[in-house]
């Protein structure tokens, strides 16, 4: 018996769960807010991760931490921490999204000679969320401080370098380390000729260790395991294997499935990341969900998505034929970028408001199904959905699901997944450590509290509803999937 901890800084808050190291039931939790603030209300592009260390301070705060034998780290991707050669950072974190780099990512495919070199290389084709992209940016935007760059860290790793009193070696994980653009998950190697193409130098890059592995320990004796991004670590905290799929409900959507293999991808629909235990989590991202939602609840005059959902449960599968193309960003799955949504489907006795409920409901989770099909199309097997996010708890998500998706729909209870795979992998780190585990097979925890939904009688009728929508897709947007 024993006490191990998880940390999750996210792009707003730090979350700590200390966890019983045999069962991962969660015996206590920190919680803080970054102290950050952006002067139009969103989220900054760039922060100093001094306020990440902050946070963190003030979420361990009360001895939270006391009686820890080991600590997992999880973090944000694709934050961008560039370090001169004596360690300090040669400014703030370049994180999130960043719109700024969309033109550095399309310059980076043109210069590596296209998708396909881009696939081949490190899996996926840039995106401007991802450092190799950010590097570019900060070439041509920012040359003194690009000349300066001697050191590249993720937000991670630079929190296991701080917690472990940044040791001249500074290590990172192979989940995290498939999201940078300059390493390859099917080698399991950097490409540093990348790095140089984008920064226009070569700079030092962490040493990628085991899933299994410790990072080292603090100066208190603390053991600190490998770390990885926020996505894996919730894989992780999970529990999830080969054949299960995560389709996460946020304002965009995403879809991953652990996978044996890396996939290269030059369409760029997928994303080919490594996961925490040594497999695959290749990720489809649509940049249309929850947003679908809340608008059809504004444009109905609606006070949110519970009241949206209950109007859709007054409508039939199929919404009398109307159909919600969900585009309303432009799209990535399909890639559509310059697109527009579109509803479909009129006619004079399909006009009615439960009826455009019930077609935002199942346009989401066909864009969403799309998705998992393209996964699919890949030879990624698919036995069950993992269905997160707060929309996930909605009636009408529910009861189109599981037909939509053509398989089981497991509905989790909201938990920090983030945190508890960090924690899980602090266990494994110390249990190897103290040879009680096998660094090939992590700890076994209870499963995470869920209701299991099945397609049962009504899979026929969702396949309708979905090659439905499917139609209406192909003709306004022919071949927007390659076959």
């Amino acid at each position: 018996m024993g006490i191990v901890a998880g940390l999750d800084s996210s792009p707003d808050f730090t979350r700590i769960v200390v966890c019983d190291t045999d069962t991962g039931a969660v015996l206590r939790q920190g919680y803080a807010p970054h102290p950050v603030e952006n002067a139009d209300g969103g989220r900054p592009s760039d922060i100093d991760p001094q306020a990440w260390l902050l946070s963190l301070g003030e979420a361990a705060g009360g001895g939270l931490l006391e009686g820890v034998q080991a600590i997992g780290v999880s973090a944000q991707q694709n934050a961008l921490i560039p370090l001169d050669a004596q360690g300090n950072t040669v400014r703030p974190a370049l994180v999130g999204g960043d719109k700024r780099a969309q033109v550095a990512a399309a310059d980076l495919v043109d210069a590596l000679g296209g998708r396909e070199a881009w696939a081949q290389a490190v899996g996926s084709v840039p995106q401007a969320a991802q450092p190799v992209t950010k590097l570019r940016w900060l070439a041509r935007s920012e040359a003194d401080n690009a000349r300066r760059t001697a050191l590249l860290l993720q937000a991670h790793d630079w929190l296991v370098w701080q917690l472990l009193g940044r040791p001249a070696q500074r290590t990172t994980d192979r989940g995290g380390a498939s999201g940078t653009g300059y390493w390859s998950a099917a080698t399991g190697a950097y490409r540093p000729d990348l790095v140089e193409l984008a920064l226009g130098h070569q700079a030092a890059l962490p040493e990628v260790i085991g899933p299994a592995d410790a990072a080292g320990r603090t100066p208190e004796g603390l053991l600190i395991s490998a770390g990885t991004g926020e996505t894996m670590a919730a894989a992780f905290g999970l529990g999830i294997g080969l054949g299960d799929a995560v389709v996460s409900l946020g304002a965009s959507g995403s879809v991953m499935a652990v996978h044996p293999e890396a996939l290269a991808d030059q369409s760029g629909m997928i994303t080919s990341l490594a996961d925490a235990t040594g497999l695959h989590l290749p990720v489809v991202t649509t940049l249309n969900a929850v947003r679908a939602l809340r608008g059809t609840a504004e444009l109905l005059g609606l006070d949110g998505l519970d009241a949206l959902s209950e109007l859709a449960t007054k409508s039939t599968p199929g919404a009398h034929g109307l159909v919600l193309l969900p585009y309303l960003e432009g799209e990535r799955t399909p890639q559509l970028p310059h697109t527009a949504g579109t509803l479909a489907g009129l006619r004079r006795e399909s006009m009615k408001p439960e009826h455009l409920a019930r077609a935002a409901f199942e346009g989401m989770l066909c864009g969403l199904a799309d998705a998992l099909d393209v996964l699919r199309g890949r030879g990624v097997e698919v036995r069950r959905v993992f269905l997160l996010g707060a929309a996930a708890e909605l009636p009408a998500v529910q009861a189109a699901a599981p037909s939509l998706f053509g398989t089981q729909v497991v509905v989790v209870r909201p938990a920090d997944y983030a945190a508890i795979g960090a924690a899980r992998q602090a266990a494994w780190a110390l249990g190897v450590s103290q040879g009680t585990l096998d660094p090939r097979t992590p700890p076994v925890w209870q499963d995470a509290e869920a209701q299991t939904l099945e397609p049962g009688d009504d899979l026929a009728v969702g396949q309708a509803v979905r090659q439905q929508f499917v139609s209406v897709r192909e003709q306004l947007h022919p071949g927007a999937f390659p076959a």
